[in-house]
């Protein structure tokens, strides 16, 4: 369970008690008198050796006078330097030095580097992103646990001078972390627990928020031809869902912006199965998804003034007598045929009926698909990005923008023609895999096939999603990752 926080903004504070957490700039330690009123956190600074570098911190037991039990020196760096990112790790770090305290009050601007407020809403952000834990099936907690998560939220006050600015740009950041913990629950929760259909019922929790949200069936499914998808759920006892999810928060005449995401809730790899170690990873193989509802959530949350789609292809890919076998073919909602090659190359499948059927019935100005889609891509970037592939020169260079601003990467790799011919089959239109070499290209091209001339972007969050690098807004193994990212490039440039 994540900490909760009941953050406000105000100008002046009359403390009593609770922790203290200071923000410091390189060279500038110091606090208000109110905090340290004999003026002696510079000394204890220069003994601890802090000097305010960027995430760095100091424990001081308050000293007399002071209205607070404990003071903590949390340092920024460079004033000039400061970025939205740097901002939001601060507040990630912070979050893991509050402790059992009932209340904090956090100093921000000191330096006045919060002119404008929106450094105290990063900040927040970072503090309510950095709390999240997912221990939702642990009976037993220690003593300290039980206090930091417990259900009363803990009061922190975030004194600026820009109070009344940083509480309007909390009202959207706070829309921001909601959709990122949303798609960090749903990644963390095991596949017992959330299959295609108990997926598809958070999509539809979102109609509270204002989204309209409709679920094809299995056999709407199959009237609409969409034999990929289906082929896929055809090993589970659990039946696909395909969910459709619209914000209508922009002009009538506008249309829409399209995000559409893998939702395998389970990949055991079918016939072609997976090696046993680590196959417990695969309840994660429904990050694209995860992110396309938090997505939404956000854009509903914070009233973006934009249309926008998201569509969610649920299913669980398991080995049975139904199961799908390599060499099947299927056709496609496009009318396509393909050859199943691998099972465990399901997530394009998923996904090429999805796109049609976005790109059919919507007519987006774009679409872009999120997927945990393949382990090449992992060889390829490792962690740290993820891999980006388009038809369209101004989508790829926005979203690349957009994961500068908010430190969820991409980097493009290519598309072509000879790689397209890595996926021409003897028996059918295509095969659903090209081999070993490029494994991350052929799949790209593959979606690419399904998408016609509508601009276009692929993010393979394989290595981002689950498991990546923890940090101090992130210390789940389910990261949320693409939440900002999209939302960052809807904000920038889709809102009217």
């Amino acid at each position: 369970m994540s900490q909760k926080f009941d953050v406000t903004f105000v100008m002046a504070l009359k403390p009593a008690g609770g922790t203290a957490i200071v923000l410091q700039t390189a060279g500038g330690i110091g606090a208000p008198a109110e905090v340290d009123p004999a003026g002696v956190l510079p000394r204890a600074a220069e003994v601890g050796r802090f000097k305010g570098k960027a995430l760095k911190s100091l424990d001081v037991v308050a000293p007399h006078g002071s209205p607070f039990d404990r003071i903590v020196l949390l340092g920024l760096g460079a004033p000039e330097k400061l970025t939205a990112n740097d901002w939001l790790k601060a507040g990630g770090l912070a979050s893991g030095k509050i402790g059992s305290a009932e209340s904090v009050a956090v100093y921000l601007d000191a330096e006045g580097v919060d002119a404008g407020g929106q450094a105290a809403a990063d900040f927040a952000l970072g503090l309510l992103l950095g709390a999240y834990r997912f221990d939702t099936y642990k009976t037993k907690k220690d003593e300290d646990e039980q206090k930091s998560n417990g259900k009363k939220a803990i009061k922190v006050s975030i004194v600026t001078a820009a109070a009344s600015a940083a509480k309007k740009a909390f009202e959207d950041s706070e829309a921001v972390a909601e959709g990122v913990l949303l798609a960090r629950d749903l990644v963390n929760e095991p596949a017992n627990i959330l299959g295609p259909v108990e997926f598809a019922e958070k999509a539809k929790a979102l109609e509270k928020l204002g989204v309209e949200v409709e679920i094809l069936t299995e056999r709407e499914m199959k009237k609409l031809g969409m034999g990929a998808l289906l082929g896929v759920a055809q090993g589970s006892v659990r039946p696909p869902r395909l969910a459709i999810m619209q914000w209508k928060g922009g002009k009538a005449k506008d249309k829409p912006v399209a995000f559409v995401g893998k939702g395998v809730v389970f990949d055991t790899g079918g016939i072609s199965i997976k090696p046993a170690a680590g196959m417990e990873d695969m309840k994660g193989d429904m990050g694209g998804a995860a992110a396309v509802i938090g997505l939404m959530h956000t854009l509903a949350a914070r009233k973006a003034k934009v249309n926008a789609v998201g569509i969610l292809g649920l299913v669980e890919n398991m080995p049975d007598g139904n199961a799908q076998r390599p060499g099947d073919i299927v056709t496609s909602m496009s009318g396509q045929t393909i050859e199943v090659i691998n099972t465990d190359a399901e997530g394009r499948l998923v996904l090429c009926d999805a796109l049609w059927y976005c790109n059919d019935r919507f007519k987006p100005q774009f679409m872009i698909d999120l997927a945990t889609l393949t382990g090449a891509v992992m060889v390829a970037l490792g962690s740290h990005h993820a891999g980006l592939f388009s038809n369209d020169d101004t989508l790829a260079a926005r979203l690349t923008a957009a994961g500068l601003a908010t430190n969820e990467r991409v980097w493009r790799l290519p598309l072509g023609k000879e790689y397209d011919k890595m996926i021409d089959s003897k028996f059918a239109d295509m095969k659903n895999t090209g081999g070993r070499y490029a494994g991350s290209i052929t799949a790209a091209q593959f979606l690419h096939r399904f998408v016609k001339d509508t601009p276009w972007a692929h993010i393979d969050i394989a290595g981002t999603a689950m498991g990546s690098p923890t940090d101090e807004i992130n210390q789940s193994w389910g990261s949320g990752f693409g939440v900002r990212l999209l939302d960052e490039l809807v904000r920038a440039q889709y809102e009217s």
